[in-house]
């Protein structure tokens, strides 16, 4: 099935499917905007934590990994302004490490293992993982928590496995793994507002 469109004044034929995913992410946004008052309770507490020498780990797999070194290079670089730079580590980044502990110990365990080695109490864990269910991202959270991490996922439609293993969960409602990507990203960059937001506002910072 076609939708016909009017682009710059001529009728296009556009596959429902591709009009039909634009129509999908708009309602999903709609909803998702309830979200704001956590990503700013995020980025607040992030601020304090990477403050005062902390460090954030994130980890996804797939497009989520994508989405998770966007976040941590958001906070090593800059979002939109100058600012000191803070220490954040995509886990699946090393990719000697990843490779090492999967042909060792498992898949299960790449992330698992980076977060016993990298992570200390305070420290923050962001996992982002479509359907909640990953097995390496459900053995990480449990590795953070054992070590004294705040474990927060970003997932899509709850209850889900992730969700119910992190301590703070954002999810997202959509009913399509791409929708729940777009709108991670979303979440990134309104995290990264809320960041920098709270370091303006009175947050210490390190150079």
């Amino acid at each position: 099935m076609k939708r016909i469109e009017q682009t710059r004044g001529r009728a296009v034929a556009i596959p429902e499917p591709v009009a039909g995913h634009c129509d999908e992410l708009l309602e999903a946004l709609g909803a998702f905007r309830d979200s704001a008052g956590v990503t700013a309770r995020w980025g607040a507490q992030l601020a304090r934590t990477l403050s005062a020498g902390g460090r954030l780990l994130a980890a996804g797999n797939g497009g989520s990994a994508a989405q998770a070194q966007h976040l941590t290079a958001e906070l090593v670089g800059r979002y939109r302004t100058d600012r000191p730079a803070f220490s954040a580590i995509a886990l699946h980044a090393d990719t000697s490490s990843t490779t090492a502990i999967a042909n060792d110990y498992g898949v299960h365990e790449v992330f698992s293992r980076q977060v016993r080695a990298h992570g200390r109490p305070g420290d923050v864990l962001v996992l982002l993982s479509t359907s909640g269910a990953s097995a390496n991202l459900l053995s990480a959270a449990d590795a953070g928590r054992a070590a004294g991490l705040r474990v927060w996922a970003l997932t899509g439609p709850a209850p889900n496995p992730l969700a119910a293993g992190s301590d703070e969960t954002l999810s997202v409602e959509a009913p399509s793994p791409a929708t729940v990507q777009e709108l991670h990203l979303v979440a990134v960059h309104m995290l990264c507002a809320a960041f920098d937001a709270a370091l303006e506002n009175g947050g210490r910072t390190h150079g």
